[in-house]
């Protein structure tokens, strides 16, 4: 049996506008989290610091290919940072941005 709830759902007129490019891009930097790869590059960043991509995928033991398109992700939520250094990316881990997208996260939940 159903239970009825006590609180009323008031609508008015016209609706919300949902905006949905915006909810497209946060689900993009919630996706970039939610892989196995991609976390195992973070933790190493987060131990050794600025790496590059061939000291990332060396120390991993993954294909370089396969390394730059996890990175890629990251880099476009911007849970990574680069710098280049001649022809060498080096990257980071963006930590403000973590800690703003954790509290967003426990905010949400």
């Amino acid at each position: 049996m159903a239970s009825k709830s006590k609180a009323s759902i008031k609508t008015g007129k016209g609706g919300v506008n949902i905006d949905y490019q915006l909810s497209y891009k946060a689900a993009q930097i919630s996706r970039a989290f939610n892989n196995s790869f991609r976390k195992r590059i973070l933790d190493l960043l987060n131990n050794k610091g600025v790496l590059t991509v061939t000291e990332i995928y060396v120390a991993l033991r993954m294909e370089q290919s396969v390394v730059s398109q996890h990175l890629a992700v990251l880099r476009n939520a911007g849970i990574v940072l680069t710098e280049r250094e001649g022809k060498r990316i080096r990257y980071a881990i963006n930590k403000n941005r973590i800690k703003f997208l954790q509290q967003l996260f426990k905010d949400m939940l």
